[in-house]
């Protein structure tokens, strides 16, 4: 994972935990009336398989819903975190109690095709900048995200190789275009938030005109973001700007489009679409015949 001061090792896993401890409350209830034909005694191995090309994301998430149910569950990663899988390449593979890993399954697998779908996304807009002479734009997420799992989604974009937007509203400070209205203009908004909001991580401002972005600057703006501008409104932005703020672009971005903009110069890209429009990926999981074994 790419570092991040909030995300060190112990949040991860504390966050893994409590995502976890609400999920199997969801689908387990009070018991797994399934899981209860088998034998409690019976021991299993089971095989995890990608069923396609992915960014592999989610470990901490799978260890603690399988070791949640049976402490004394081994799992064994193949792909590392981060790391690419190949359709049909087997994953990870896990000893324990079969009852357990049943009940574990659809949770596990939940998070991992979630999040390894979000890094997943998040590396193709990744690699797509990477591949522009010259460009130095870093993918952005937004916080247009799953309610509750805002935080590891957020992990899967680091994970993917994209870079945090603020977390929430608690953290920093971002002034759209009713903000400014209702402050009474750029000059006077931004004065007001360095008042009101010492403390933010960062102080950034949604524009949508060059007198804005003058404004803006003038003003002393450390950040701006540049909403839904034509490439040409872009080129002429960064040229305007001149190395004084980190400049960042929002809107009509996709694979199709971001090369071109990241062509322009501009810092940052903020693509919601990194955590809002995502296609699960599909993993399966099966036990080995020969694995399983029943205890006296």
């Amino acid at each position: 994972m790419t570092a991040h001061s909030d995300f060190s090792p112990a949040m991860v896993a504390e966050l893994a935990s409590a995502d976890v401890a609400r999920a199997l409350l969801e689908d387990v209830g009070a018991a797994d009336l399934t899981a209860g034909l088998v034998n409690p005694q019976t021991r299993a191995t089971a095989r995890v398989l990608a069923r396609e090309s992915a960014v592999i994301c989610g470990q901490p998430w799978v260890q603690a819903a399988v070791l949640a149910l049976d402490p004394t569950a081994q799992i064994i990663w193949h792909v590392p975190e981060g790391h690419r899988c190949q359709a049909d390449q087997q994953v990870f593979e896990i000893h324990g109690q079969a009852r357990a890993l049943l009940t574990a399954e659809r949770t596990a697998l939940n998070f991992l095709q979630l999040l390894s779908a979000v890094a997943s996304k998040t590396h193709d807009f990744v690699q797509a900048v990477r591949d522009v002479p010259g460009a130095k734009a870093r993918i952005v997420d937004t916080r247009k995200t799953l309610p509750g799992l805002r935080l590891a989604q957020k992990y899967a974009v680091l994970t993917g190789g994209g870079t945090n937007h603020r977390l929430g509203l608690y953290d920093a400070v971002l002034i759209k275009e009713n903000h400014i209205a209702a402050a009474g203009g750029v000059t006077a908004v931004l004065k007001l938030a360095a008042q009101v909001a010492p403390q933010a991580k960062f102080v950034e401002i949604e524009i949508e005109t060059q007198e804005q972005l003058r404004e803006a600057l003038e003003a002393g703006a450390d950040m701006v973001l540049l909403d839904n501008m034509s490439l040409a409104q872009l080129h002429e932005a960064v040229s305007l700007n001149a190395g004084r703020a980190i400049l960042e672009v929002s809107g009509g971005v996709n694979l199709s489009t971001v090369q071109a903009i990241a062509a322009t110069g501009v810092d940052r890209i903020s693509i919601g679409a990194l955590t809002k429009d995502v296609k699960a990926i599909d993993f399966s999981m099966r036990f080995m015949p020969e694995a399983l074994e029943n205890q006296a």
